[in-house]
């Protein structure tokens, strides 16, 4: 009878994507069809939670089906990242007129990363302290002292790496292993070593022309290449939301979720105050937040589902380049950094949350001005190299809490509604590196700001 109803709930699935691509057909805009995949799945995964329960062998499998779509469109995503980060900044950087752009362009985006990821630690101590969160008012169970004992496991690989050794993983020993994702610093060693050669065309169009000549043909072909790669992937947005949406809904334990929803509450609070913080910015900066919010939330819907920064950085491109009027160059390097450096959820609002909880159990106030400060300062230089993927979060709390002298085992207590606090972190990362990338572009004088004010759709892009 299980597979039965698994057949049923594939039919169903299968539907709800026709339907999607005869939308596609008529032309209905990318955002709709983006939202409206959205909106079936959360249906479709209520139902399906409502009628076989969380635990449900029925559910299992069938979204083991529902994964083709899902993760498969994310597996896709992640395939083109490499490529289309090393031809964009190679190609960026050798169209540049001076090595001096290249670095206003690297110091204002990390500079706004940096600053912004300091402001989410703050927002996080203040909205810690605001719902008065403690560590030892949350019960563990089997599953969470597992969690905790893992973190402890985790914590040797980052306890007995000094900062600089920290900082020497992001140089490209090796930049063929680093193009295979190797190391979790693997994507700005790639950046790295793309920045190398952009830098190395711009001195042999000096001593050799024509080999730079020869180069850069290469490159702009290969570019076009990947970019129509980019543009068939992102077709497919509509019905990767909808199966990672659909799984969400399904399997998220609601039980487990009302057992910590002063911490689910308070994670989306700073969240929701963080974003406003991206709005101000963008306001200050000269561009209609409102605007802005209209042209950025099907990437960030993407983000919300997908749970993975990097997995979205051709989308975020996309949407900077198309639809906000940033330059090719800062809209590569933002979207880049920001799925590694100064991530505003997960390196900087998730261990400065988990700090002020636990702090109490060693005896340490949390409300001590020495404690907040130098919790601050821990979390922005922790926050370069943090993997733009699932568990960057957990990677950056264990080297925040470990360098705070804090135990990192009760991290292991919140492993339940990790997920769900995880899809708010990476649409916050996400927008985030936009906001760098939108403000550099206006201090750098290199924002279209008629593309910004024009409502043109992403379907210009990815459109049949």
């Amino acid at each position: 009878m299980d597979t039965l109803w698994v057949i049923v709930n594939v039919i169903v699935m299968l539907a709800l994507i026709g339907l999607l691509l005869w939308m596609q057909k008529k032309h209905v805009s990318f955002t709709k069809r983006v939202f409206t995949g959205l909106g079936l799945g959360i249906v479709f995964g209520v139902i399906l939670q409502l009628i076989f329960g969380v635990d449900s062998n029925v559910i299992a499998k069938s979204t083991d089906w529902f994964n083709l779509a899902g993760y498969g469109y994310v597996g896709l995503l992640q395939m083109v990242v490499i490529p289309l980060i090393m031809v964009s900044i190679i190609s960026a950087i050798m169209n540049l007129k001076g090595r001096q752009n290249l670095g206003k362009m690297s110091g204002s985006i990390i500079g706004v990363l940096l600053i912004t990821v300091a402001i989410a630690a703050a927002v996080s101590i203040a909205t810690s302290l605001s719902f008065d969160l403690k560590a030892i008012d949350i019960k563990a169970g089997d599953r969470e002292m597992q969690q905790g004992q893992k973190l402890e496991q985790k914590l040797g690989d980052v306890q007995d790496k000094t900062i600089p050794q920290q900082i020497l993983e992001f140089v490209p020993t090796n930049p063929f292993a680093d193009m295979t994702g190797a190391r979790r610093s693997s994507t700005l060693a790639v950046v790295i070593f793309s920045a190398f050669i952009g830098v190395a065309v711009l001195g042999i169009d000096r001593k050799k022309p024509e080999q730079a000549a020869t180069f850069r043909k290469m490159v702009e072909a290969v570019y076009a290449v990947v970019l129509r790669i980019v543009t068939l992937v992102l077709r497919l947005t509509p019905y990767g939301i909808l199966a990672l949406i659909t799984k969400t809904v399904a399997t998220t334990n609601v039980d487990e979720i009302l057992k910590l929803i002063k911490f689910v509450g308070a994670s989306y609070v700073a969240l929701i105050v963080m974003f406003i913080i991206h709005l101000i910015i963008v306001a200050l900066f000269g561009f209609n937040p409102v605007q802005y919010l209209r042209k950025v939330l099907p990437t960030l819907t993407f983000a919300f589902t997908s749970r993975s920064s990097a997995a979205t950085i051709p989308l975020n491109v996309e949407t900077q380049t198309k639809k906000l009027g940033v330059s090719e160059g800062i809209a590569n390097l933002s979207a880049t950094f920001g799925a590694t450096i100064g991530q505003n959820g997960c390196a900087g609002i998730y261990p400065a949350m988990l700090a002020c909880m636990i702090a109490p159990t060693v005896g340490i106030d949390p409300l001590s001005w020495s404690f907040i400060v130098k919790l601050i300062l821990i979390v922005v230089i922790s926050s370069f190299g943090v993997a733009g993927v699932g568990g960057g979060a957990t990677f950056a709390s264990l080297i925040v809490l470990s360098t705070m002298n804090l135990p990192v085992a009760l991290a292991g207590l919140l492993i339940s509604v990790e997920p769900l606090i995880d899809m708010g972190r990476t649409a916050l990362n996400v927008n985030d590196s936009m906001v760098a990338g939108l403000v550099s572009s206006k201090i750098l004088k290199e924002n279209d700001h008629d593309v910004f004010k024009n409502d043109i759709e992403l379907d210009n892009a990815v459109q049949v």
